[in-house]
């Protein structure tokens, strides 16, 4: 090879080759197109949970939607928690109002008040605070509540933990989240 001939060379290769910001801007995109969102129709993020979805009403689970579940992901986990237990002004626990897992990461959401049959095909259930397994809306004993609507993106599918508590949970899937979202509502008992 000729010098002039690997001169050439030497200025059109670089210029064939995108820069590494550019190329970085192009991941961070991506990444931004492919953040795990979670939405609910029934509220915005941080606004008031509508009656219907909690004790004073029908307590049945809101419509819930998600996308940009990343490529990897093998399975979800939905947890609805509240950190303002009991009173928001001097907390002492996190009450548990539904945990779900192994929901299929083809699944896009979960319809109003989804009962387990409704529930995508895969999907386990494990036990609220309310002792019990479904959806337990908020009944704040005082103040104004957030509820958490947090949802995981895992790169496994879990064993059947056989009707598990949040920690359990928590505990199978550590090491294993890909993405999450989280969609806060508040609540706050009327007359």
């Amino acid at each position: 090879m000729r010098r002039h001939e690997l001169a050439l060379l030497i200025v059109v290769i670089p210029a064939l080759i995108p820069s590494v910001p550019m190329m970085q801007a192009v991941h961070a995109e991506e990444d931004k197109a492919m953040t795990l969102k979670l939405t609910s129709t029934a509220f915005e993020h941080e606004a008031e949970i509508p009656k219907i979805h909690t004790c004073q009403g029908q307590d049945v689970s809101p419509p819930l939607a998600w996308s940009g579940v990343p490529a990897n992901a093998k399975s979800l986990v939905l947890i609805v928690d509240d950190p303002d237990a009991p009173d928001p002004a001097a907390p002492k626990m996190t009450w548990v109002h539904w945990v779900l897992y192994d929901i299929p990461s083809s699944a896009t959401g979960l319809p109003q008040g989804v009962s387990p049959d409704e529930l995508p095909a895969g999907t386990l259930q494990g036990v609220s605070d309310f002792k019990r397994t479904g959806y337990g809306g908020p009944c704040p004993p005082i103040g104004r509540h957030r509820y958490f609507h947090k949802l995981y993106a895992l790169d496994v599918v879990l064993p059947n933990l056989k009707k598990p508590h949040k920690p359990d949970v928590e505990k199978a899937m550590k090491g294993h989240i890909v993405g999450q979202a989280v969609l806060i509502g508040t609540y706050q008992k009327g007359n």
